[in-house]
């Protein structure tokens, strides 16, 4: 996630201080990826060093001001018109977890892979309610604000990464039973493989995140 960036785009429309700037970044989000103050004022200040942020002046309330630089406004159309590169992907502990899992002295990998799922099917429930939510707000003309219509497409990738997660853990739970099948030295064998829930079903209630 880049807060950098994050904190350039918010800065476009206009000057903006510290706690403004997280608190419009975690509206823009749902308080998906929830900033401290800290996190801000420490990216402001590698801004400021690159030229690409500087400081501009106060508000009425005696708030430090923080502007976009034209060096600012250029690294953002930069940011925007790149694809994110994918080629170095960020270190997954999920992942990294069943991987050491695997023939681990006392480990029932099979139980590892079924807590998560059940972890992960209750986060895409959850998250498929909050998407209902958003889209009866919109559909509705109650919302057609910026913040409303940025956390629905914050939500839409949640659903999407949860579902792909469910979808790799069955892989992972099938491909540990045909390698057992092959050779029981190998790997511990899977528990009986239970189908993934229909995503268009699920509007289970529980989640801290913005509704």
């Amino acid at each position: 996630m880049s807060i950098r960036h994050g904190l350039l785009a918010l800065l476009e429309p206009g000057p903006r201080y510290g706690s403004q700037l997280r608190s419009e970044f975690e509206s823009r989000t749902g308080s998906t990826w929830p900033l401290n103050v800290g996190q801000v004022y420490t990216t402001l200040s590698r801004l400021e060093r690159d030229g690409l942020v500087a400081q501009g002046g106060e508000d009425e309330a005696g708030h430090a001001l923080w502007a976009i630089t034209d060096s600012g406004r250029a690294e953002l159309r930069s940011w925007y018109a790149q694809p994110v590169d994918r080629s170095s992907p960020a270190r997954d502990e999920l992942a990294i977890k069943l991987a050491m899992a695997v023939g681990a002295p006392g480990v029932d990998i099979r139980e590892v892979i079924q807590s998560q799922r059940r972890h992960t099917v209750r986060a895409m429930q959850d998250y498929t309610r909050l998407k209902a939510r958003a889209l009866t707000a919109l559909e509705s003309g109650r919302s057609q604000e910026r913040d409303d219509i940025a956390w629905l497409l914050v939500l839409e990738q949640l659903i999407f990464q949860t579902e792909a997660e469910a979808r790799w853990l069955d892989h992972c739970e099938a491909r540990l039973v045909r390698i057992a099948a092959l050779d029981p030295g190998t790997a511990a064998p899977a528990a009986e493989h239970a189908p993934p829930p229909d995503p268009a079903a699920v509007h289970a209630p529980g989640t801290s995140h913005r509704a």
